[in-house]
C-alpha cells in the first residue's frame, strides 16, 4: 500500500470497525502467503489454497479502496461546501 493510504487507514481505522476487520483479513492473509512462498514446491492442495488466499486478499485490498475512496469523495464534498 502506499504510504499515504497507510496513514489513512491509521486514521480511520480507530473508528471504523470495517475497516478494521479487512485490514486485519489483509494482513493475515499476507502471512499465510509468506508461508506459502518459503517452500520451493507446493503441493497441489497448498497450491490451490494459497490460489484462494491470493484472492481473498485481493477481494479484501479492493474493500479497503472502496473504504478509503469513499472517505475522500465525503471530504472533498464537505471541502467544497457540503454534500449533495
Amino acid at each position: 500500500m502506499e504510504k499515504r493510504d497507510r496513514e489513512l487507514i491509521d486514521l480511520l481505522i480507530k473508528e471504523n470497525e470495517i475497516l478494521e476487520k479487512y485490514v486485519q483479513a489483509h494482513q493475515q492473509y499476507e502471512k499465510q502467503l509468506e508461508e506459502y512462498n518459503r517452500h520451493p514446491y507446493l503441493s497441489t492442495e497448498q497450491w490451490v489454497e494459497r490460489k484462494r488466499v491470493q484472492k481473498l486478499k485481493l477481494a479484501g485490498r479492493d474493500k479497503i479502496e472502496q473504504i478509503l475512496a469513499e472517505h475522500r469523495r465525503t471530504k472533498k464534498k464537505l471541502a467544497q461546501g457540503g454534500v449533495s
